[in-house]
């Protein structure tokens, strides 16, 4: 994966959004967020301070590294902290099958969900991973029994690539969560939905 320069990640501001890097104000946000038994339904477990704290650390140095890092969601009328969505690098010790990709990803706090933001944020992160960034493909994938995110990428065009669906290498043999689906959107499908 070519990295990218740290400067063509922008600030993104709509009607209620901001779309950002992460700072470190933002660690609060991601610590209760992740600690919160709704938000991390299909997850393995909630996450301690100490977890938090790490993968904090990871998606600042990927943020240097690739530009992005699954960025903030912030609501631009309170600067409340929604949450994140956007791209991102995966980078678990055991590569998934279809490494290396660009995941676009999201995880909000209880009181964005049923509001669209999940769908308005990723929409502008697609649009800069094809248009800006030039990707040739930008990947999604959850839990298979996480249907509210297959709907998010459904509405969003991805297309669901069966053959390809996978058992997580970090959720262990026989947990429900194992088993993922994968779901794709090239360049060209992305192009076909928005001049079409």
């Amino acid at each position: 994966m070519a990295e990218i320069a740290i400067d063509r990640c922008p600030r993104i501001e709509t009607d209620r959004l901001i779309l950002r890097k992460w700072e470190e104000r933002d660690l609060e946000g991601l610590v209760q967020m992740n600690a919160d038994p709704k938000v991390m339904e299909f997850f393995p477990a909630v996450m301690s301070r100490q977890d938090s704290e790490r993968m904090f650390e990871r998606l600042m140095a990927k943020q240097v590294k690739y530009g992005f890092g699954t960025p903030v969601v912030e609501e631009r009328a309170s600067g409340r902290f929604l949450g994140l969505c956007g791209l991102g690098v995966p980078t678990y010790p055991e590569p998934l099958p279809f490494d290396p990709c660009v995941e676009i990803g999201w995880r909000f706090i209880p009181g964005a969900w049923g509001r669209g933001i999940a769908q308005e944020a990723s929409r502008i992160w697609l649009r800069f991973g094809f248009e800006t960034l030039r990707l040739d493909e930008i990947v999604s994938f959850t839990s298979a029994i996480n249907q509210r995110s297959e709907k998010v990428m459904q509405r969003l065009g991805m297309v669901r690539d069966a053959s390809a669906d996978f058992d997580h290498p970090l959720i262990e043999e026989g947990h429900p969560l194992r088993r993922h689906v994968l779901y794709r959107l090239s360049k060209e499908k992305y192009l076909e939905q928005k001049n079409g």
